[in-house]
């Protein structure tokens, strides 16, 4: 997620547990708590609570249309001026408001980030500094959630203080009416300076005769409290709001001084020594307004990332004199229920079709809108650009880390044009950077929080669901020269741990290692690893679309990096020089946000060669199992321990889809609708973690229609069942994608599928489904089938050579005459090597010194004899010479069936020697080794 977490939030407990195969065949789904009747959609807003997550999932209540540029929602205050209580601004368990900001980021971590220009409907009279209130006990009021209402494009509530706060927004403009009670002078503040992680200048002017209020602020500083490297601005809102009633007074105030009368005012709150606001420090302006027309004030408010003229252009276009609260409302839901209405969900609870709605609404806030309606907007160059032909916005806020997983995905499966914008939006950021893909943009800078190259697994992602109106020609260039030319940024550890400055952190050994080691400048070598491969497999898929063939090879071998760091069953890190550190499976040590044992599954594209190093199948579905639950058999799906699953968080969220390639789709279907019943709900604490600009969401709702994209760089689709006996997807571009599975809600077990009339095995969908449309046909049950979805989903491997394949071999004297030494070398699993010699070795003649990566040894159970013969102990070595060996790995310990070795940077030789130490789980016995491999470097 888009962390590390908020101040106040707690850390996740670890513990570890194992699980024995006869409690998890006790283990039960929970039902869905709602026993509310089956639902027909037909106004799909009016089922979106936007207080979902507002306790956990740092999201924001307030108003915002899809993509809009504004978000005005409440600031909360816990009584500390300098810190939001959460980082979408709003707490649900803190009742008290300081203020209602035009600008917000759903679902981030770190301390929130925008929340500018706040305004303030206060009733009574501005007698001191609001920045001297450094405990919000005189401008900010409670309120009581009876007295709120949340809707799709509406927010509302009633202050303790007596004053009506409603809001509603357009893409750039927003509508406020305030109520304030009779008798109270009615006064608005604006904290001009106020966002919520400080600025660095600010400036206001108030002009009574045009009953206007405009001005800007300077912000930036997302997660500068953690690193100086982010303590800095790099964005400029600009604002204008014009109000309908006369102004009685006004005034100004900078820091403890407060300018009775005053009408400009500037200054920021700085962002202090260590990347906080300083408290009593900002500036901001007040006025009174005549109510005696009436109590009600209305506002019609514009904002622009590039000038102030732009602000006032933008509320003139969307939302001009004369236009009323309730019109721009209206608008606001209309667009709303168009694009929510692109999914058809019916016959759910009301419970489910709540979240489902709420979801897929927390899926479309972002990325947003980002240029005027004039074209213009604010590149990363910080110069003035206007949108090329064929683009139709720019949009920002991009956490790629997160959103490359699904949200891109499902953004473009609804609109292709606006996921080809978005596409468009990154490389014309990269192009303003210098080339920089930064993995996390805010507005129009560049934070780079988080880990890995997300953006190069995005863009070929869109292009994929088909939102090709991009430059991707230009795009492939850009991205390949990022990820093959080493920059200064890229030597450097400036950031780290949580925002390393090089956007390939050691792509210098990545590009000599083929892994990010242990002492790299990456948050994690081996989680950076992994990102990697996602990423080059990304670059591989685009370039194979695109005609590229040499470019495609070329990441796709880079894509099978992966292979370097597992180690012993498990992605581990690894140091420069080929070793290996003391490994915790439990150890978030080489990972970002994460544990080993979480991260391992992290091989979207390769899961079958990611089984294969595991041992096969039923070591993988064993070790699902375990990873999904505890000893006692209950589910262990968040908070408990780094050897469990952890389905709050992104690295955890594509295994449960996994048991579909091993051939238990029954599996699946049982996890994922345990994921939706118990850990998503339509109240506040009902997304399970940071929404990370909708990632999360973006997974319930993919998962709630029972499907779930393959990998980052393709379209095929995995298949689960649905929850909804009705699901139609209506794309943008005119496919549909009907989805009828009755009885679904209480009944997850696949027992058939249909698609497009023909009866499948296949627990997954072709490309050629999301981009022509088409109908699935489900018939379930509340009981598990495994014999269905066991025709396995593709992986995408690039397999270099087996060099000791069929080369000469020899060895200790053999068990019998068909267990002979060649048997090891020659491809089958059906034969193998056998020895009792008191010395055990198998050698292989190359005939010519040879570059390896990494061995592969198949012991008995790979061959169909008991695990207990699997070899536990051994040595590898390698020699030009047959005479001077040199040790290339020590394994110790092995259990598994197929283990894989990665070789040691720079391992070469023409011989090859096993030797094998202790050849059974328990003492004594024979070497019993099926097959012996080599794969070339």
């Amino acid at each position: 997620m888009s962390r590390p977490r908020h101040p106040q939030a707690p850390s996740r407990p670890r513990r570890r547990a194992l699980v024995s195969a006869a409690v998890l065949a006790a283990t039960v789904l929970v039902p869905v708590a709602s026993a509310s009747p089956a639902l027909a959609v037909t106004n799909p807003a009016d089922s979106v609570n936007t207080l979902v997550g507002t306790q956990g999932g740092e999201t924001f209540p307030g108003a915002v249309t899809p993509y809009g540029m504004m978000q005005w929602s409440p600031e909360n205050t816990a009584g500390n001026q300098t810190r939001t209580v959460r980082p979408g601004g709003y707490g649900y368990n803190t009742t008290k408001i300081r203020g209602f900001s035009l600008t917000h980021m759903s679902g981030t971590g770190c301390a929130g980030g925008s929340g500018d220009i706040p305004f303030f409907p206060y009733a009574g009279t501005v007698s001191s500094s609001p920045s001297a209130d450094r405990t919000d006990a005189v401008y900010a009021s409670t309120f009581s959630h009876a007295n709120e209402t949340a809707k799709a494009g509406y927010y509302q509530v009633k202050l303790d203080s007596g004053v009506n706060t409603e809001l509603t927004t357009s893409t750039r403009t927003g509508a406020g009416r305030f109520t304030y009670p009779a008798g109270q002078t009615a006064s608005m503040l604006v904290r001009t300076s106020n966002s919520e992680v400080g600025s660095s200048a600010a400036q206001l002017s108030i002009n009574a005769a045009t009953r206007t209020i405009s001005g800007s602020v300077t912000s930036g500083n997302f997660c500068g409290y953690i690193n100086t490297v982010a303590r800095r601005s790099y964005y400029t809102l600009y604002f204008t709001a014009v109000f309908d009633k006369p102004f009685a007074s006004t005034g100004t105030w900078q820091d403890s001084t407060v300018t009775a009368g005053g009408t400009s005012s500037s200054g920021g709150t700085t962002y202090g020594t260590d990347g906080w606001p300083v408290a009593g420090k900002g500036s901001g302006g007040y006025v009174t307004f005549d109510t005696s027309g009436g109590a009600t004030v209305n506002a019609r408010v514009g904002i622009s990332y590039v000038s102030a003229s732009n602000a006032q252009a933008n509320l003139t276009a969307e939302n001009p004199a004369g236009t009323t609260f309730d019109t721009i409302r209206q608008r606001a839901t209309d667009a709303w229920n168009t694009e929510l209405g692109r999914i058809d969900v019916n016959g759910g609870t009301t419970a489910q079709t709540q979240t489902f709605y709420s979801a897929l609404y927390h899926s479309l806030l972002h990325p947003n809108v980002f240029n005027d309606v004039n074209g213009q907007y604010m590149g990363m160059d910080q110069q003035v650009h206007t949108l090329t032909s064929g683009q139709k916005a720019q949009y920002a806020n991009f956490s790629g880390w997160d959103v490359y997983r699904g949200q891109l995905q499902l953004v473009t499966l609804l609109r292709p044009d606006v996921g080809a914008d978005i596409a468009q939006s990154l490389l014309n950021q990269a192009d303003q950077n210098n080339g920089v893909w930064d993995r996390w943009t805010h507005n129009q800078g560049g934070t780079h929080v988080m880990t890995g190259d997300p953006a190069h697994a995005a863009l070929p992602s869109i292009y994929a669901f088909g939102g090709t109106g991009f430059n991707a020609s230009a795009a492939l260039t850009s991205m390949v020269r990022a990820a093959t030319t080493v920059t200064a940024a890229d030597l450097s550890r400036d950031g780290w741990n949580v925002m390393v400055v090089g956007e390939r952190p050691s792509l210098d050994k990545w590009l000599s290692l083929h892994y990010i080691p242990a002492d790299g400048n990456a948050w994690g070598g081996a989680g950076e690893t992994l990102e990697d491969s996602i990423a080059d497999f990304g670059l591989s898929q685009l370039a194979q679309r695109l005609g590229n063939a040499s470019t495609a090879q070329q990441f796709g071998e880079r894509a099978q990096y992966w292979k370097n760091v597992f180690n012993a069953g498990y992605i581990q890190n690894r140091n420069a020089n080929g070793t290996w550190p003391s490994f915790d499976p439990a150890s978030s040590s080489g990972f970002a946000e994460g544990s080993a044992a979480q991260y391992t599954w992290m091989v979207p594209h390769n899961v079958r060669g990611l089984f294969d190093r595991m041992g096969g199948n039923a070591t993988a579905i064993s070790r699902l199992d375990s990873f999904f639950h505890n000893s006692d058999g209950t589910w262990a799906l968040r908070n408990a321990g780094g050897t469990k699953s952890a389905l709050d968080n992104e690295p955890s969220i594509w295994t449960p889809w996994f048991y579909n390639y091993a051939g238990r789709a029954d599996k699946t279907q049982q996890t994922v609708r345990q994921v939706l019943n118990t850990l998503w709900a339509p109240t506040p604490t009902g997304i399970p973690g940071q929404d990370d600009l909708g990632a999360m969401s973006a997974w319930y709702v993919w998962s709630a229609m029972g499907l779930q994209p393959l990998t980052p760089g393709r379209a095929e689709l995995l298949v689960s069942s649905p929850l909804f006996p009705s699901v139609t997807i209506k794309r943008g571009n005119g496919p549909t994608l009907s989805l009828s599975a009755p009885g679904a809600t209480s009944s997850p077990y696949v027992q058939s599928l249909s698609v497009n009339g023909a009866a499948t095995n296949r627990a997954w969908l072709p490309e050629s489904f999301v981009a022509g449309g088409g109908s699935l046909a489900f018939t379930l049950s509340g009981t598990a089938n495994p014999s269905w979805g066991t025709d396995a989903p593709p992986s995408f491997d690039t397999v270099s050579s087996n060099v000791a394949l069929g080369k000469p071999a020899t060895g200790s004297t053999a068990c019998n005459a068909n267990e002979t030494p060649p048997l090891a070398v020659n491809g089958s699993v059906a034969d193998k090597w056998c020895s009792t010699a008191a010395t055990k070795y198998l050698q292989v003649d190359l005939g010519a010194t040879t570059a390896i990566g990494s061995f592969t040894v198949r012991h008995a159970a790979a061959g169909g004899e008991t695990a207990t013969w699997n070899t536990r102990d051994f040595d590898i070595q390698v020699s030009p010479d047959g005479t001077a060996w040199t040790t290339v790995v020590q394994a110790r310990g092995n259990t598994a069936n197929v283990s894989t070795h990665a070789a040691p940077a720079g391992t070469s030789g023409r011989y090859l020697r096993l030797n094998v130490l202790t050849p059974q789980q328990n003492t004594g016995g024979a070497a019993r080794i099926y097959e012996f491999e080599a794969y070339a470097r």
